[in-house]
């Protein structure tokens, strides 16, 4: 039985694994939730509450009735990010329920407000059916200027997203999926221009095929990675296999220009490129067997498929998904400035040349400083945020998505 602490911000016990007595800073932090709600306007006297609410309100209720479009001028709708989950896929806990999700809903809220300036609102539901979740979201939709999709389980998450974005004419962003690819790109395009090579050169190797893993592979050889194959618990995702679902079907079809098939640790020999988002261990000859001046970038959490220590026998860049290591491919680098370009000329959607902007502006602030230990730069580089949004906005006018 789980030894009992006691949380010296509450009057309740929380069972832990640790020691009694045992103090836990990250339940006094969370302790009645980690935002608030804060207005934007004064109500000091009964005039301002009579702008504020009625009888001023309705002036402006009644425009936005006769032109629907200024609802992104007076009110927060355009400058406000849904973050929706149905809390089955929550970090590496799993599926933990809608209720167990909403600290780390928050915390993507949090994180949204103090790296990109946009608003979030925690939204955790209920259901789990692909329609169910489609529905509640469109209907949610008016009060929004976009959707980010969060720790929902694959696959159906590339179904609701598929669905959500041909139904709402605004940005809906599965950050498991994109945030994680787009931040993958920068960190390998700084590895490739380190070691004198173009992406095209390279074939790369992913352990996972959730949607990470997935979204990685398509997002890699739209940017023109020459080759990638991806392996699931069964191996190489390969078009000669009778198992496969039907988005791994099609990652058959667009991956493995080589025809691999087979482990994992075989698919490695040669390889240029590991990238893992799967958890389990890589077994350190099959990173000795990469192609020389290889890149490992295990970013399973908390333990990285290839520890560093082993990674940097033989690899030329090694990334973690960890802040306590060189080069964390870490997904804020990318989701705040990403919305924040696209709320900024009110985006109808994120398109796969905004995502490869951000992925170029994020490479691009690293710089001449450019070295084995930093092709990626840390979340608190204050350029990061401000670089990304200008560089999605512009893809986002050039692309004929962006409204202003």
């Amino acid at each position: 039985m789980a030894a009992e602490i006691v949380n010296p911000r509450s009057d309740i016990s929380i069972g832990t694994g640790g020691d009694a007595g045992e103090f836990d800073p990250a339940f006094a932090l969370h302790r009645g939730g980690k935002m608030a709600v804060q207005a934007t306007v004064p109500i000091r006297d009964k005039d301002d509450l009579s702008l504020a609410y009625t009888p001023g309100v309705a002036r402006v209720c009644t425009a936005i009735a006769e032109q629907p479009d200024l609802v992104n001028d007076y009110t927060w709708k355009s400058s406000v990010v849904a973050v929706v989950t149905d809390g089955t896929a929550v970090l590496g806990l799993g599926d933990i329920g809608p209720e167990a999700s909403l600290p780390v809903m928050e915390g993507k809220a949090i994180l949204f407000k103090q790296f990109g300036g946009v608003d979030a609102v925690p939204i955790a539901l209920a259901c789990t059916g692909v329609d169910e979740i489609v529905e509640t979201v469109v209907r949610l939709a008016p009060s929004f200027g976009g959707v980010n999709l969060e720790d929902i389980s694959a696959p159906r998450c590339f179904e609701i997203e598929r669905q959500l974005q041909e139904r709402l004419d605004i940005p809906v962003f599965h950050d498991d999926q994109h945030g994680t690819a787009v931040v993958t790109l920068a960190a390998l395009r700084n590895a490739a221009r380190l070691t004198g090579r173009e992406l095209g050169e390279l074939r790369g190797v992913i352990s996972g095929a959730g949607a990470a893993g997935v979204a990685i592979a398509k997002f890699l050889l739209e940017a023109g990675l020459g080759d990638v194959a991806v392996a699931d618990r069964k191996g190489i995702v390969s078009v000669d296999r009778d198992d496969l679902t039907p988005v791994k079907r099609e990652l058959a079809e667009l991956t493995n220009r080589a025809g691999l098939s087979g482990s994992l640790e075989s698919a490695l020999a040669g390889a240029d490129v590991f990238i893992g988002v799967s958890g389990g261990t890589v077994p350190e000859a099959a990173v000795a067997s990469m192609a020389d001046g290889a890149f490992v970038f295990a970013m399973a959490n908390p333990d990285p498929e290839v520890h560093p220590d082993v990674a940097h026998k033989y690899a030329a860049v090694v990334a973690t998904g960890r802040s306590d290591f060189p080069n964390q491919i870490n997904n804020v680098l990318a989701f705040p400035g990403i919305f924040a370009g696209a709320l900024q000329v009110r985006a109808s959607r994120i398109t796969e040349g905004m995502k490869i902007a951000a992925a170029d502006a994020l490479a691009a602030v690293v710089g001449e400083d450019l070295a084995a230990d930093y092709v990626i730069p840390s979340p608190f580089d204050e350029r990061v945020a401000p670089a990304v949004t200008a560089a999605v906005a512009a893809a986002a006018r050039a692309e004929g998505v962006a409204r202003r």
